[in-house]
């Protein structure tokens, strides 16, 4: 973000020198005086919004970590659950019972 060049300090500070044909002074005082004003609303707009950002990275931050941690523990349900048989142990298995059917 690109730095301002005036403050409000450096605008209510301003002078300018009079001149025999120059502006009216009360009418530049009183249209910096709207751009004084005008100026510092942006100001505190912009560090709101500064502030609006931080909040928001930080909510991202729990949020992803929360995201992590549950993806975690996706994983190990899936892997406790997942009891993958081959045609082996099936055979097996339906050998076993066949023999305790059958002998019986």
């Amino acid at each position: 973000m690109e730095k301002l060049k005036l403050t409000p300090e450096e605008i209510l500070d301003m002078q300018f020198s009079v001149d025999f044909k120059g502006y009216n002074p009360g009418q530049v005082d009183s249209f910096l005086d709207v751009v004084l004003e005008d100026y510092q609303k942006m100001e505190d707009n912009v560090q709101e919004l500064l502030d609006l950002v931080a909040s928001l990275q930080d909510e991202i931050k729990k949020l992803h970590e929360e995201n992590l941690e549950l993806e975690g523990k996706q994983k190990v349900f899936d892997l406790s659950n997942t009891t993958s048989y081959s045609s082996v142990d099936l055979l097996k298995r339906i050998s076993r019972l066949e023999e305790q059917v059958y002998n019986k």
